[in-house]
């Protein structure tokens, strides 16, 4: 969305100005070319996840919950709506992390917090669930938060969960690109995660240009604007 405003951005520009017409279609083939060859998203990408990886394992407590959060839904070749591949991921090393938590802990719970932002079939949290149960996580270790449409709202929903069921320590798994401002977003809420990164997107430079160079830059600069909001946002007061 925020490349597609860009690109009319530039038309609108280009129909208004027509002194500046030759130049600003350089500019703007010059642009989606740096972009769509990984050149700009390259360093986008860095900027919008600092840490690719998990500084350490996962430690568990007597008491731990796994929070998985929503990464939207996609509907396959055969109209079935499923998890996009970064959440698989973040789902793969939920379930992980569930195993290795119910071999030392009393109680290991996972939290999927997801509602339906894109308004699909289902809500992420209910789309997912049959693929943690393919993992061998127990029904009943499952608490499906289905009201969330943006990662502010996962913080908020599940600090309200955390808060009745008195965990001594919470893991927060999720894309490298999400989890700085998700960060932020659940210690608004007096919320300290241990974060757990599931996947990291990188940037496939070359000549030629590539969509999935696109795709990376639009979420890069999807998380880089929504960590510039909430710095606007809590200076002026709203969070």
């Amino acid at each position: 969305m925020i490349l597609f405003t860009l690109l009319a951005l530039f038309f609108a520009a280009i129909v208004l100005w027509k002194r500046a017409r030759r130049p600003l279609i350089i500019c703007m083939i010059a642009l989606f070319w740096l972009l769509a060859a990984g050149w700009l998203t390259a360093p986008l990408l860095d900027l919008a996840q600092p840490n690719r990886q998990s500084a350490a394992p996962a430690a568990f407590a007597p008491r731990t919950a796994i929070i998985l959060l929503g990464g939207g839904t996609i509907y396959d070749d055969d109209d079935v709506l499923v998890p996009p591949r970064d959440v698989l991921a973040r789902i793969e090393v939920s379930a992980q992390n569930y195993a290795a938590c119910k071999r030392t802990a009393v109680t290991c719970q996972v939290i999927v917090s997801g509602g339906n932002p894109q308004r699909h079939s289902a809500t992420e949290a209910d789309t997912y669930l049959p693929y943690l149960l393919r993992h061998q996580v127990a029904r009943s270790d499952i608490v499906l938060e289905k009201s969330s449409r943006t990662t502010y709202e996962n913080a908020r929903n599940v600090s309200a969960i955390v808060g009745r069921s008195h965990y001594d320590t919470l893991i927060l798994v999720t894309s490298a690109y999400q989890m700085p401002r998700a960060l932020l977003d659940f210690r608004c809420f007096g919320i300290t995660p241990q974060p757990l990164i599931s996947s990291a997107r990188h940037a496939r430079l070359g000549v030629l240009p590539r969509v999935d160079n696109l795709v990376a830059a639009e979420i890069a600069l999807h998380e880089l604007g929504g960590l510039a909001q909430f710095h606007v946002y809590r200076a002026i007061g709203w969070f």
